[in-house]
């Protein structure tokens, strides 16, 4: 590695600090959850390390908790980690022309959107600073997962329960104050919201899987936000 790579590498591991300590307190909630679902805690484990996907992990794992069909979870979770398509694209036109494919691939595995925001503050991403800005918060979020689902399975259920209440916190503070600040995101978020509550009360579509429904419910709310609040090309 010559002196150039070297110092992006280290640039990419001090920036991605702040990144990495908030992936390990997020994933100590996907490890409370997953052991409140009864997901085995290396499966649990092993999902952080090959997904780094909060989102697309949460919806899956509700799917897996709840009996769903492989079917049923992997649409889920395509579903919902769609939008990292649109950051590969973006992010592979700020890699230099020669970057070969294997780096390409291990950018693309790396891509979240805490990541993908970093690597856009400049106008030209080396695969030695993204690397480097991977690295903790992979850590982060594989130890966090690990470290929940071990104390979940340790705790007395009644307890584990009881943390379930601060994951909804925790989503609750994420989702507030952007729905507060875009009229689109409050717009989607309760389009969500009283679809899911529709399909799960109404006498004829209450038997429907809970895969399903989050299926149905990102469908309809994303494709209605995208139709209610358009937005042109910059």
């Amino acid at each position: 590695m010559d002196a150039a790579a070297s110092s992006d590498l280290r640039a990419g591991l001090r920036d991605s600090v702040p990144i990495a300590v908030g992936y390990l307190t997020v994933a100590l909630a996907f490890g409370l959850f997953c052991a409140q679902a009864g997901i085995p805690t290396l499966a649990a484990t092993v999902v952080s390390l090959t997904n780094l996907s909060s989102s697309g992990q949460f919806a899956g794992a509700t799917v897996w908790a709840a009996g769903g069909t492989l079917l049923e979870l992997a649409l889920a979770v395509a579903l919902v980690n769609l939008r990292y398509v649109l950051m590969a694209v973006s992010l592979g036109q700020r890699l230099a022309p020669g970057t070969p494919t294997w780096q390409r691939l291990v950018m693309a595995f790396g891509i979240t959107d805490e990541i993908y925001a970093l690597a856009m503050r400049t106008p030209r991403v080396t695969f030695a600073a993204y690397a480097g800005s991977m690295l903790l918060p992979i850590a982060g979020w594989t130890l966090g997962t690990l470290a929940g689902a071990l104390l979940g399975s340790l705790l007395p259920p009644l307890l584990v329960s009881a943390f379930g209440v601060l994951l909804f916190g925790m989503f609750i503070a994420i989702v507030v104050p952007v729905a507060r600040a875009e009229r689109a995101v409050l717009g989607v978020v309760v389009a969500a919201v009283v679809l899911s509550c529709l399909l799960a009360w109404l006498p004829w579509t209450a038997g429907i899987d809970v895969g399903w429904r989050i299926i149905i419910v990102t469908l309809l709310a994303a494709a209605g936000g995208a139709f209610a609040f358009p937005r042109e090309a910059a």
